[in-house]
C-alpha cells in the first residue's frame, strides 16, 4: 500500500427507502472527500436506500409491502446507478466503497442482498461483494453471498477488502481476508447500540452511556490488530425524527464511525449521533511495527498445523454439465479414422477444455 494515504468515513444519513436521493446524497458527498484531497470514502451498510430497521418488528403483511418498496429502491451492479456513482469517484479521484441492497442479477429474480460495492477512482466498478450470512431477522430481507464473496480488490492505494457487520465475528472468514492479503479493510455497520447483557438486550446508542458496551468497538479494534489491517468503520446515522414510526421497535443508527490503525488504535473517532465525515491519514510504518510484532501471514502463523480450506462454487441457477474427456484408447480410434494426428488431437481437446 503507499506510504501515506488519506482516507475518510462518511458517516451521512441516507435519504431512507429512497434510492435516487441516497445516490445523490453519496455523490455529493464523494466529490467533497475528494475535495479534501481523501483518496478513499466508505459508507455504511446498505446506505443505500438505508438500512431495513423495519424488519422483524412488523407483521408478516406490512412486511410484505415493506419489501415491495425495499426491492423498488434496491441497486442493480452494474446499471445506470452505479455510472452515475462512478462518475463522482472519476471527479473526486477517489475510490468510493458504497454499502448497497442489491437486487440479484439473474433474470427474473427478485432476491436482495446486502452488498458492498467498490468502484474505482477511475470510475470503473472494481467488484461488489455480498454479506455471508444475514444476521437474525436479516435473513427474511437478504439473500446469502458465496464464495466468490470471499475477496479483495488491487487499488492504488493498496489492497482494500470489506465485512459488513456480524461478518466481523466470523473466525475463518477473518482469516481467509489476511490470506488475500488485505491491507485496508472497510467495515461496514447499521449504526451503534448498547447491549447491557447479550444481544438480544441491544438498543440504539444515547449520549452519556458508555460506547463500549457496543460489540462494534472491540470487533474492529481486534480485527485491525488480528488482520495488521487499517480499519474505516463507517456506522449508519439517521436522526431520530427522519426515522419512520414503523422503525422505531428497532432504530439504532446512532452512528459510530471511527478508523482505527493496524494496532488497533483509534485514529478517529468514534463518532455519534451526527453527520460528519472522518478523516485519517494512514502511515504505512503503523503496518510494519505491527508485523513486526504479529505477522498474520508470516512469523506468527503456523501453517504446519493449522489451514484454511475455502470451499464450494458460486450460486447460479443453471450449470451446464461437462462431459467427461474420452480416453486415450478412444481418442486413438477416432484420429486413425480420420487421419489425424493423435498428439494433435489431444491438443486440441486441450484446448477448448481451458476455453470452457
Amino acid at each position: 500500500m503507499l506510504d501515506r494515504v488519506k482516507v475518510a468515513a462518511a458517516q451521512v444519513s441516507p435519504v431512507f427507502m429512497d434510492k435516487e436521493a441516497s445516490i445523490d446524497k453519496a455523490c455529493r458527498t464523494i466529490e467533497e472527500v475528494g475535495r479534501a484531497g481523501a483518496k478513499l470514502v466508505v459508507f455504511s451498510e446498505t446506505f443505500i436506500p438505508g438500512y431495513p430497521f423495519w424488519r422483524g418488528v412488523q407483521p408478516v403483511s406490512r412486511w410484505s409491502e415493506l419489501m415491495v418498496e425495499y426491492q423498488k429502491n434496491a441497486v442493480v451492479i452494474p446499471s445506470g446507478d452505479t455510472e452515475v456513482l462512478g462518475d463522482a469517484a472519476r471527479r473526486a479521484d477517489a475510490v468510493a466503497v458504497v454499502g448497497c441492497t442489491e437486487l440479484g442479477g439473474y433474470r427474473g429474480s427478485g432476491t436482495l442482498y446486502n452488498t458492498v460495492l467498490f468502484i474505482g477512482n477511475d470510475g470503473k466498478v472494481l467488484g461488489r461483494r455480498r454479506k455471508m450470512m444475514p444476521t437474525h431477522a436479516e435473513r427474511t430481507v437478504w439473500g446469502m453471498g458465496d464464495v466468490s464473496d470471499v475477496r479483495t480488490f488491487e487499488t492504488p492505494l493498496g489492497t482494500l477488502g470489506g465485512l459488513v457487520c456480524y461478518e466481523h465475528h466470523m473466525s475463518l472468514l477473518k482469516a481467509a481476508m489476511a490470506v488475500l492479503g488485505e491491507e485496508i479493510h472497510c467495515a461496514l455497520w447499521d449504526g451503534w447500540w448498547v447491549m447491557p447483557r447479550h444481544p438480544g438486550a441491544k438498543r440504539r446508542y444515547r449520549e452519556g452511556e458508555d460506547p463500549r458496551l457496543c460489540d462494534i468497538d472491540y470487533a474492529v479494534k481486534e480485527y485491525a490488530f488480528e488482520t495488521q489491517t487499517f480499519v474505516v468503520s463507517s456506522g449508519q446515522y439517521i436522526p431520530d425524527d427522519a426515522m419512520p414510526e414503523e422503525c422505531q421497535g428497532f432504530n439504532i443508527a446512532a452512528g459510530g464511525s471511527f478508523i482505527v490503525n493496524p494496532a488497533g488504535v483509534s485514529l478517529v473517532g468514534p463518532v455519534f449521533d451526527r453527520e460528519e465525515i472522518l478523516y485519517a491519514e494512514l502511515d504505512a510504518d503503523d503496518r510494519r511495527h505491527t508485523k513486526a510484532y504479529v505477522d498474520a501471514l508470516g512469523h506468527y502463523a503456523r501453517w504446519d498445523v493449522l489451514g484454511l480450506d475455502l470451499k464450494g462454487e458460486p450460486q447460479v441457477p443453471l450449470r451446464a454439465t461437462r462431459r467427461p474427456r474420452p480416453t486415450r484408447e478412444r481418442l486413438k480410434v477416432v484420429a486413425e479414422k480420420h487421419g489425424v494426428d493423435l498428439d494433435r488431437l489431444e491438443a486440441i481437446l486441450g484446448e477448448l477444455d481451458e476455453s470452457g
